[in-house]
């Protein structure tokens, strides 16, 4: 049991991609708290619980400092620590051409993505710093490489500073023997793609991607549970690209 005792808070957790990380790192040992906002987080915390080990839902706006401050003290409450954060919150909201983008979706986009992210971050260092451990882990995205696909400007921008605040904050931390590192999913087959992404377009996807499928919630967390565990010991400042090797071009 890899992370046997160790203590995680994953946002966005109740569903797609960070569901799929819970359960691996519940099945690791871990104790896991998720986040939601309105997916029903019964299904994850009763497949948590499967586990043998300590589940906890917490129900958060992440855009907002107090609730981003009010998950990591919970967790903490519940667990007696908080070793590992997943910062896994986020979304599209809705496809727009730059021409057609308010400045509301443009913050909104920025709010959900980087801003949730920094606060979250800085809310378990505050936790992490003092007792010169911990681990955190960013949801980064093909995006931030490539662009994203037509009408997501605003989220690849997102993306693309989430993959820099990585590297920029495992260089602040490090010497406190805190690490951070980020995962950069391609084309998962969540609820996201169902509902942004054509059948068309997914298709060209794989057909282009070189192990010609879409990936899974379970391919990202196996990832995930290399980040989380002592295994990437040495790793810090580096972002996984989760694709099939949709990223080569």
């Amino acid at each position: 049991m890899k992370l046997s005792g160790k203590s995680v808070l994953i946002t966005g957790g109740a569903s797609g991609i960070g569901q799929g990380i819970a359960i691996a790192l519940a099945g690791a040992g871990a104790n896991v708290a998720v986040t939601y906002s309105t997916t029903d987080p019964a299904e994850t915390v009763a497949k948590i619980k499967a586990c043998g080990v300590k589940a906890l839902a917490l129900k958060a706006d992440l855009r907002l400092e107090k609730d981003c401050e009010g998950v990591v003290k919970e967790t903490i409450s519940a667990f007696g620590d908080l070793d590992i954060l997943v910062a896994n919150a986020g979304g599209l909201l809705k496809r727009s051409r730059v021409a057609e983008t308010s400045l509301e979706l443009w913050n909104e986009a920025l709010a959900l993505n980087l801003t949730s992210t920094f606060l979250c971050c800085r809310a378990a260092l505050r936790h992490m710093e003092p007792l010169k451990k911990g681990n955190l882990i960013l949801m980064s995205s093909l995006a931030a490489h490539d662009g994203g696909g037509f009408g997501a400007s605003h989220y690849a921008a997102t993306k693309g500073a989430v993959l820099t605040f990585t590297r920029a904050l495992a260089k602040e931390v490090g010497p406190l023997g805190i690490r951070v590192n980020g995962l950069a999913p391609g084309l998962i087959a969540t609820r996201f793609h169902d509902v942004f992404s054509t059948a068309d377009g997914r298709k060209g996807a794989v057909e282009k991607t070189p192990l010609r499928r879409e990936g899974t919630p379970s391919d990202v967390a196996g990832a995930a549970l290399f980040l989380a565990s002592d295994d990437s010991s040495f790793l810090t400042g580096e972002t996984i690209e989760v694709n099939g090797g949709l990223g080569l071009y």
